[in-house]
């Protein structure tokens, strides 16, 4: 019964927000608020890959932002460079992050923990230096203008906010709807039992390294086209797209939604982005408020906003559960009084 409801409720949240982000150009009335929504869901799609790798596998990949880059790059050399359209190009993006997250996979994945993390931060770094420094294919340090927008069809045009906004979010409905088909599924369990333990995943028969492998290549596919997507709504990309910082700021959003959850990505990536736009008035002093916040945040709730609710309604629902479910539970059922009573006489 507890699991009926539990799965009640977070079928209905789901379906909640949908309709939220529906209405929401609906009653907005600045369009610029609409177009900082559309930009959000984009970094959400980026960060629901990185919670592929790091929240459920448990390996911290700090090159997800140098993969963004490629597949933003990818659409942009494709389209301008080449005369692409855009969906061709986008579906490039994606197999060029499949492909370059697959050869840096193989490779990075023999290290472990912090060697594992140093190294991704490396690779993140050397993908900067190349779109920075390799001009022929990149434009360098100039960046590239005008890239072209996602094609329309009929009367529905995407260079538009409010159309691009629907768009963007049905890619995060889908991005979501595969993470969720991914941790239900034996794939999602055997990834966190790697991040519980490589030793313990091992005793279990789990392949380590093709699974590893195959959460960084998805994490990957995930960040370039959610870098396809930002260039075709930007329209402007430069060697600053691939700054690890980018990484960073989609770990502070993991931090604050929760790693290994479901809704978290999608929640510490909004809350990040409005907290920065309601302190961005301060100018240069908005990160000595912006600053203390996330610090309190993480203080306050060190599972995340969703993985702390999480274990607060676990806590709740077990303490709620009938003594008969709870033995069910256990395997027995709990002796009534004239049982215990006969048992005492027997003894």
């Amino acid at each position: 019964m507890n699991r009926a409801i539990d799965f009640f409720l977070s079928s209905t949240m789901r379906w909640l927000l949908l309709a939220l982000a529906i209405v929401f150009p609906l009653v907005v009335t600045s369009e610029y608020l609409v177009y900082v929504m559309a930009l959000a869901f984009v970094w959400a799609i980026a960060v629901y890959g990185m919670n592929i790798i790091t929240g459920y596998c448990g390996q911290l990949n700090l090159a997800h932002g140098g993969f963004f880059a490629i597949g933003a790059y990818a659409v942009a050399i494709l389209t301008v460079d080449h005369g692409w359209p855009f969906w061709p190009a986008f579906a490039m993006a994606g197999v060029f992050g499949a492909v370059f997250g697959l050869l840096v996979g193989v490779v990075s994945l023999r290290l472990k923990e912090h060697y594992f993390a140093i190294f991704t931060l490396s690779v993140g770094y050397i993908i900067y230096l190349l779109i920075d420094k390799w001009e022929e294919l990149t434009h360098g340090s100039l960046g590239i203008i005008s890239i072209s927008p996602p094609e329309g069809f009929g009367l529905v045009d995407f260079t538009q906010t409010v159309p691009f906004y629907y768009l963007v979010l049905a890619f995060l409905a889908f991005a979501i709807w595969i993470t969720r088909r991914i941790s239900e599924s034996l794939l999602g369990r055997t990834f966190r039992a790697i991040r519980i333990s490589d030793d313990l995943a091992q005793s279990l028969g789990i392949n380590l390294m093709r699974n590893k492998v195959l959460a960084f290549v998805i994490s990957t596919v995930y960040a370039a086209f959610a870098g396809g997507l930002y260039a075709g709504v930007v329209r402007f990309i430069g060697p600053e797209q691939a700054n690890f910082i980018h990484t960073f700021d989609m770990i502070a959003y993991l931090l604050v939604g929760g790693f290994g959850t479901l809704m978290g990505p999608l929640a510490g990536t909004l809350i990040v982005t409005w907290l920065t736009q309601a302190v961005q008035g301060l100018e240069e002093y908005r990160m000595i408020v912006f600053g203390p916040l996330l610090v309190l945040l993480v203080i306050f709730f060190p599972k995340g906003i969703v993985g702390t609710f999480l274990s607060w309604r676990g806590r709740r629902l077990a303490r709620q559960a009938p003594r008969g479910d709870r033995a069910s539970r256990t395997g027995g059922s709990e002796p009534t009084a004239d049982q215990s009573q006969g048992a005492r006489n027997n003894a």
